[in-house]
């Protein structure tokens, strides 16, 4: 009977959460191993209308250059080149985990040289390479630049970044990385934000379905930011992730304050608590004004014109009350520091001097 008082309770419990603070589980993790891969290459964009690469001040769009005709066949070693219609471009491109041969991935292109924009450019066949040095990829294509540059003889118009453009699906992935899902050896499951409680409560929520499916708990948790599940022989590693990732739990946050200085933004997390604290802020204000005047010498004199400053300093300070702030939650700390009627700063300057105090029971992280 109490049992079943207990389970009805719970059931009410979960009922009553909000939609919202239930997460998906692979909306706040990832399966290690299960990852992308990054490419780089250097290439050459030719077809552009006089923005490219000057070639007396880019020795290396030069020799990319004749690298290129020499494997074409044409030879043009000591002669001069003047051509305006090329930049020198850094590829670049994420090789998504398990991508097939001849499946096509994006790519970004950026000028290495003085080319001043590479609209309507075309990027010629260019390899890409991961850290081992091996080419996984090959991209080619027409380059989609956003930004662009019109200059008059007295004035220039730049909007955006038109020395940097992307390629949708511009290379072909020529090799695949060593490895496929079923070779791992263990399914480690790593937190996106790591913490001692949501990695408990992944692991409860796995064995929970596990031994409802399976009859037996896999899962574990190792620390604070993984957790192992044991894969299932009755089930393909991919299912069993696809149904593990569907299951929910509510994420517990640490107690965070983040304060942006630059901007002025202030972003307290849920958990964040005060104790009692007394806080008064004021404002000083000092303003000097520079009023000079011209003293003129006597008629048929011998004096000068000259010129006599007169400084006026004035100081106000407004403010200054003597406010109790204590927040229990987020909600009552938030309208005790809006009654304060401060403003952006004012608040990051109290909560620096509460931290100080030893009265923020909180993490204070200042960008």
């Amino acid at each position: 009977m109490m049992g079943r008082l207990f389970l009805a309770l719970a059931l009410a419990v979960l009922s009553a959460l909000p939609a919202g603070a239930m997460t998906r589980i692979k909306d706040m993790s990832s399966i290690q191993g299960v990852r992308d891969n990054q490419l780089i290459g250097y290439g050459l964009v030719m077809g552009l209308q006089g923005t490219g690469d000057t070639i007396r001040n880019s020795p290396f769009t030069e020799q990319a250059l004749q690298s290129m005709l020499d494997r074409m066949g044409i030879n043009i070693k000591g002669l001069p080149l003047r051509a305006r219609n090329i930049a020198a471009v850094v590829v670049t491109a994420n090789l998504p985990a398990f991508a097939g041969l001849g499946s096509r991935i994006d790519v970004s292109i950026s000028s290495v040289g003085d080319a001043s924009s590479l609209k309507g450019g075309t990027l010629l066949i260019t390899p890409l390479a991961g850290s081992d040095g091996q080419i996984y990829a090959v991209a080619q294509g027409q380059l989609a630049v956003s930004g662009f540059t019109v200059q008059g003889q007295a004035e220039t118009l730049t909007q955006g970044v038109p020395t940097s453009g992307r390629i949708p699906n511009g290379a072909l992935v020529e090799r695949q990385i060593p490895g496929q899902l079923r070779d791992l050896p263990e399914l480690v499951v790593e937190l996106d934000n790591p913490d001692f409680k949501t990695a408990a409560r992944i692991t409860d929520a796995i064995n929970a379905y596990t031994r409802a499916r399976f009859g037996k708990a896999l899962a574990r948790e190792r620390d604070l930011r993984t957790v192992v599940v044991q894969r299932p022989a009755q089930l393909s590693v991919a299912r069993f992730l696809a149904d593990i990732g569907d299951l929910r739990i509510e994420p517990d946050t640490p107690a965070r304050v983040v304060v942006d200085q630059r901007t002025g933004t202030v972003v307290i997390g849920s958990n964040v608590q005060i104790s009692t604290v007394a806080v008064t802020q004021g404002n000083l204000t000092v303003s000097v004004t520079e009023t000079p005047v011209v003293s003129q010498p006597a008629p048929f004199s011998d004096g000068a014109t000259v010129v006599v400053p007169r400084t006026d300093i004035t100081a106000e300070e407004t403010g200054g009350y003597l406010s109790i702030v204590r927040g229990s939650d987020l909600q009552t700390l938030v309208r005790g520091l809006n009654r304060m009627g401060m403003r952006p700063s004012d608040i990051i300057s109290v909560l620096q001097a509460i931290k100080t105090a030893g009265a923020l029971q909180a993490e204070l992280v200042v960008q």
